[in-house]
């Protein structure tokens, strides 16, 4: 009996830490490191400002800990674009609307935030480090290669064509489509046009 309060306690544990992070997410990501504060967090999950902290030592720790997040997971996802299924087309398109999927959003302008701001914790500065632009124009070049042999992308330098299109995903990302009333999945067709 005792085992199961245990992992009943652990499981609401997780659970609640969960919450904390979600909701951090979406503060950091609208108001950045500075313009948050630990208050805002337990207003937004609706927990006292004290609880947060049987959760987290600091609001630090929580964004160290999102960056690592972010970081890993689009790491993963540039990783694993060869091995997506379909032609080379295909493949950087299917990468394109996972990068653009809504969700992802607040990952991305968080790691943004990492990279450019002042005051941001040291290890989410080497957390953002460690996953460099470079690394994935160099993962793309060989599908990008095989696209062009294919006749599937257009010619010309490939590494060109690369920041073009990487330029134009991550202006994308950085808009609110709920904002403007665009869904960028949907034009992600119009996306592939400037490799094509």
């Amino acid at each position: 009996m005792a085992r199961v309060a245990k992992a009943q306690a652990e499981q609401a544990f997780d659970e609640r830490r969960e919450q904390i992070k979600r909701a951090a997410l979406r503060i950091f990501a609208e108001k950045g490191l500075a313009g948050t504060k630990m208050s805002m967090i337990a207003d937004e999950v609706g927990i006292s400002h004290g609880l947060t902290y049987r959760y987290f030592s600091s609001k630090d720790e929580i964004f160290v800990l999102l960056v690592e997040e972010a970081v890993e997971e689009a790491a993963e996802a540039i990783r694993n674009i060869g091995q997506l299924p379909g032609t080379p087309l295909e493949q950087v398109r299917a990468f394109a609307l996972r990068l653009l999927d809504e969700s992802h959003r607040d990952y991305f302008l968080l790691v943004q935030q990492a990279h450019k701001s002042d005051g941001v914790p040291l290890k989410a500065k080497e957390a953002v480090q460690r996953y460099s632009p470079q690394s994935t124009i160099e993962l793309l070049f060989p599908i990008f290669i095989r696209g062009q042999e294919a006749g599937q992308f257009a010619e010309g330098d490939p590494h060109n064509r690369i920041i073009l299109f990487l330029s134009i995903l991550t202006g994308l990302m950085l808009q609110d489509a709920r904002l403007l009333g665009v869904e960028w999945t949907q034009e992600v067709d119009r996306l592939m046009r400037v490799l094509t």
